[in-house]
């Protein structure tokens, strides 16, 4: 059947859908290479429906080459100018569908070819693809300019052509601080307000204020995150850092996280960690003090870009020009990470950190480098602390439990006095134990660590409590899944104001809860505390992605989260007491490997943690909805 002769039951006289039908190969696809001529000429209703197919068809299979061969940049380029131009055509039928459909079409097929890419560039879609970009429609359609231009920018080939458009970079640098105010201001603020085919696109049919609400929050999220992936294509080249590296600019990029619907975007850490590895980029990052206080947050934070934050701040302080600037915050904060092992893929971790602060020492006699004295006593008691290490693989296993046992004893008597209320002494207890206990004895040392922490937060002591439940979470393994410092260090956050960092670890404690065999928890039907959930209610609300958009707009009260406080609350068994079997396991650890093993359960726990995520972030979202609305 061709292009002339519909089926009978078609009413569309040429209807892409018979054409698709064709049996003859040929015949098929010279009708398809007419229909993709032929469309943006065309005015009949009904244009739609096969751009929604051919959407449809990029999602599903977007290394085909088929349609590439026939033209189907060309067309959809075409289709877009037309959109552009002819406001009559746009607002006809449902043709103010076409662009979004055109643009995602663009950016699905140029999503994983290099030779797709390089297609599209010679069919000419840069153009019409940034007036969408600036804004010539709405928001939806910028987003997904912004993905398109984003794939056709991390290509070899294609990139010079996407920055020949000298706008792009500074359009996408406005979008990524503008974006989420737009679509606030321009969708979720007004229900009534809402275009008609906005609603349908984001909830594909499936209406509601509520799903229009979360895909909102959803697609706003992505637009930032993928103004950010193309503003990172550039970062590469250190001719456009000046551009980028504006202090009104790099100063939210900590605040640029993607939120909880967005979490698999390393997003505004990414993008500083770009623009770190050179050492363009280092200079106006350790001018803005901000970033370098976030960049420590993040660091000891239970977030999957942690290792993006720890580079960052290696970098900062390798780099003779920057170090002086960031030292006193860095290294306190690396101190704390010195114990971790492995991140992910990233192995020997905290040797590098090691190694990096020991430099720091040394350079402090060349003169490029002022230290303050209590910085320099942190890294020196890191540096004995390793010294501690190797002197020990050389003691007798005699000595080793004597001083494991001792260690045991000033635990249990720091036990006692923080049970008789005198926190203080029993904080200094801990620190004793510490200082006796082996530096192998990995599983004593995270329950003194997070001990202690419990002890700072009692005292009113936060950063001191994030520092020790940090180190604990560093020394389990696996890494940050020890549930009662995830909790403390949460509490701390908390204390501090620092939503996104106590909502991650809370989120964390309520995955593992739910994962526990705590005999205390076992017995319960709902194995989540209840202090958790309110906190991560708190935290939910405190780091909602369109918060300060509200707060612009008159639709948050900066104070309205004030009656809401549970970062007091303590756990209901507040001690770990390492028991007689645990020691002997930790004896039998110190011999064999102690990280055999880790990677399988890494992958399992990070499985549950998404799970956990995305049940948490559909759980509290009406509740979300109906306070910020």
């Amino acid at each position: 059947m061709s292009m002339d002769k519909a089926s009978a039951d078609c009413p569309y006289p040429g209807c892409f859908f018979c054409v698709m039908k064709e049996g003859n190969p040929s015949k098929r696809r010279a009708s398809i290479l007419k229909f993709f001529r032929e469309l943006p000429s065309q005015d009949d209703d009904g244009q739609v429906l096969p751009i929604s197919g051919l959407w449809n068809t990029a999602m599903a299979h977007p290394n085909d080459p088929e349609f590439i061969e026939l033209g189907i940049f060309e067309c959809m380029s075409a289709l877009i100018w037309k959109g552009l131009k002819n406001r009559r055509w746009l607002s006809h039928d449902q043709n103010i569908y076409i662009p979004y459909y055109a643009a995602h079409i663009i950016g699905s097929y140029t999503m994983n070819m290099e030779e797709f890419a390089d297609r599209a560039v010679r069919a000419g879609i840069i153009p019409p693809l940034v007036e969408l970009l600036r804004g010539r429609l709405t928001w939806v359609e910028q987003r997904v300019a912004v993905r398109a231009l984003g794939h056709l920018a991390t290509y070899a080939s294609t990139f010079p052509a996407v920055a020949s458009h000298g706008e792009i970079l500074e359009l996408s640098i406005q979008l990524a601080m503008s974006s989420l105010e737009i679509v606030y201001s321009h969708f979720y603020q007004y229900v009534d307000r809402r275009l008609s085919y906005h609603c349908d696109l984001l909830t594909r049919g499936m209406g509601g204020v509520e799903m229009e609400s979360r895909k909102a929050e959803e697609w706003a999220s992505q637009l930032q995150c993928w103004s950010l992936q193309l503003i990172n294509c550039f970062a590469f080249k250190p001719e456009f850092l000046p551009t980028i590296c504006k202090p009104e600019f790099l100063a939210k990029l900590p605040g640029m996280w993607g939120g909880l619907v967005n979490e698999n975007s390393p997003a505004g850490i990414g993008l500083l960690r770009t623009i770190c590895h050179h050492k363009l980029g280092r200079g106006p990052v350790a001018a803005c003090p901000g970033i370098i206080e976030a960049l420590c947050n993040i660091a000891r934070s239970s977030d999957d870009w942690q290792y993006m934050a720890i580079d960052c701040l290696l970098w900062l302080l390798q780099d003779p020009s920057t170090c002086h600037k960031v030292i006193e915050k860095a290294v306190p904060a690396l101190v704390d990470l010195a114990e971790i092992s492995s991140l992910g893929d990233h192995k020997k971790l905290g040797d590098s950190i090691v190694n990096v602060l020991q430099e720091c020492i040394e350079s402090q006699g060349t003169g490029r480098t002022q230290i303050n004295s209590h910085v320099k006593e942190e890294v020196e008691e890191l540096l004995n602390s390793k010294q501690r290490l190797k002197w020990e693989k050389n003691m007798p296993k005699e000595d080793l439990h004597i001083k494991q046992a001792a260690a045991l004893v000033v635990k249990l008597e720091g036990n006692s006095l923080f049970s008789s209320g005198n926190i203080s002494g029993a904080a200094a207890k801990y620190s004793e134990a510490l200082a006796l206990c082996p530096m192998r004895s990995k599983k004593e040392r995270v329950v003194l660590y997070s001990n202690r922490a419990q002890c700072h937060l009692l005292l009113q002591q936060p950063l001191a409590a994030i520092g020790d439940a940090t180190r604990a979470l560093c020394l389990h393994n696996p890494v940050n899944r020890h549930a009662k410092s995830l909790w403390r260090r949460a509490q701390a956050y908390d204390m501090l104001g620092l939503a996104k960092e106590s909502l991650l670890d809370a989120i964390l404690f309520i995955n593992e809860c739910s994962q526990s065999n705590d005999p205390d928890l076992s017995l319960r039907q709902n194995k989540v505390p209840d202090y958790a959930e309110r906190l991560v209610k708190k935290q939910m609300r405190a780091a909602w992605l369109f918060r300060e958009a509200a707060i612009k707009h008159g639709g948050v009260q900066c104070e309205g989260d004030a009656g809401d406080m549970c970062g007091q609350e303590t756990d209901d068994s507040e001690w770990e007491t390492a028991s007689e079997s645990e020691i002997g396991n930790e004896e039998r650890d110190e011999i064999g490997d102690d990280s055999c093993g880790w990677e399988n359960e890494v992958e399992r726990k990070d499985k549950y943690k998404k799970a956990s995520l995305k049940e948490i972030k559909h759980g509290y979202n009406v509740q979300l909805t109906e306070d910020n609305v």
